[in-house]
């Protein structure tokens, strides 16, 4: 069995056991997984090849893109300004940003932005080539945008748009752009190796994306990608397809789009990076003198603020709290669409494409944080990120039971 680097409690070995099963026999081709309990690293260890093309190595300092585990920093960073009473989550998004109030959005609560529930997953009119890139013409057309629902009437996961929404509000509250937040609030107080526009000099650390096998033939495809497919004007399809070649592969790995700050999907970071960014917040939301949010404010950080049976544009039942994921069980569901999110009630936190994945356990001062290169199929966690998931929680005592973990 592959070998994993780095450190692990002896009671959790059984993360260590399942670490080294992905690299041995679940397609896991370079990855690093974290876990801190009680403020401190129980579980840090790496493994496998960076870089495919060249044998480089994972090592300790390795990074690579985690896609929307991004979304959890960008919402960590509006509860921050909403803590310190600079951002209002419940005020209307054009007190700070009038221009929003065109296409019918005016009232807009700011909350409907991180439920994924203001109808702006897609726009409508094509975008060019590298639009995500051009952040005041993206949010000039977001702005100018009519929903593709009514506000607040529906729900429908803004996988490439919500960084730009949420972040143009932070943005004209602090006066900063989200990275910058992010870096000067979160990431340089804690010591985080985790950046939202990528200094060059860190660019020979980063591991290429590995996309995800493609389905053998006549395998069904996720529901997501079936509607897409079916018709390229329907929300999903408008998704995947009008994103300015975001998602075209290799484009996501180039210089530009690591340098840029996109805050739905662009975080650059490791399991490390993640875990360390939800431990204040599986600690009452302070940790080693840095605090980021008052404890009541994880009250909203964790309860859950929306859910749909079938999500538009995932097609599949989702749930969230403001910004985050909460944990959702779709093993009843058909094949392709069973991958779940299957956690504690109390957790919260954010998946990446392609199953990249952190969160934070405050019940059990828990924080958990996996990145890898090679993308899984799933559009929520997948296998090797939930063995991983699971295994914590076994180690902490916890048993699964319909609807995720529980004490």
């Amino acid at each position: 069995m592959a070998t994993a680097e780095g450190t692990c409690a002896p009671a959790f070995a059984e993360v260590r056991e399942a670490f080294e099963r992905n690299l041995a026999e679940r397609g896991e081709v370079g990855a690093s997984v974290c876990v801190t309990v009680d403020g401190e690293t129980v579980v840090d260890l790496w493994g496998g090849i960076a870089d495919p093309a060249t044998g480089r190595p994972w090592t300790e300092d390795t990074i690579g893109l985690v896609w929307s585990c991004t979304k959890g920093a960008t919402a960590l960073c509006a509860h921050l300004l909403a803590s310190r009473g600079e951002l209002d989550l419940d005020a209307p998004v054009t007190d700070c940003w009038p221009e929003f109030g065109k296409g019918g959005k005016d009232g807009v609560p700011f909350r409907l932005l991180l439920n994924h529930q203001v109808g702006l997953p897609a726009l409508r009119d094509p975008l060019p080539d590298g639009a995500l890139y051009d952040w005041d013409s993206f949010v000039e057309r977001l702005a100018a945008a009519e929903p593709l629902w009514e506000p607040g009437t529906g729900h429908g996961y803004h996988a490439l748009t919500f960084g730009h929404l949420v972040g143009e509000v932070v943005r004209r509250v602090s006066g900063r752009s989200l990275g910058a937040v992010f870096r000067e609030e979160i990431a340089e107080p804690l010591g985080l190796d985790f950046w939202i526009g990528l200094p060059e000099e860190h660019e020979p650390r980063v591991a290429p994306t590995i996309a995800a096998d493609p389905p053998d033939s006549g395998d069904a495809l996720p529901s997501l990608y079936e509607a897409a497919f079916a018709d390229p004007a329907s929300i999903p399809g408008l998704v995947l397809f009008n994103n300015g070649g975001y998602l075209l592969p290799g484009e996501a790995d180039t210089r530009v789009a690591h340098a840029a700050e996109l805050p739905s999907v662009g975080g650059i970071t490791n399991g490390r990076g993640l875990a360390g960014m939800y431990r204040p917040l599986a600690l009452g939301g302070a940790f080693d003198g840095v605090r980021l949010v008052p404890e009541e404010a994880l009250l909203a950080m964790s309860a859950v603020s929306s859910s749909t049976s079938v999500d538009a544009v995932l097609q599949v039942p989702s749930r969230w709290s403001l910004g985050f994921t909460k944990g959702v069980d779709n093993r009843g569901l058909r094949p392709a669409d069973r991958s779940s999110v299957l956690l504690s009630e109390d957790a919260f936190g954010h998946v990446g494409m392609g199953g990249s994945f952190g969160f934070a356990a405050p019940v059990a001062q828990m924080s958990f944080g996996y990145s890898m290169n090679k993308q899984g199929p799933d559009v929520a966690l997948g296998e090797r990120g939930q063995s991983l998931v699971d295994a914590v929680y076994r180690s902490l005592g916890y048993r699964l039971a319909a609807g995720g973990w529980f004490v």
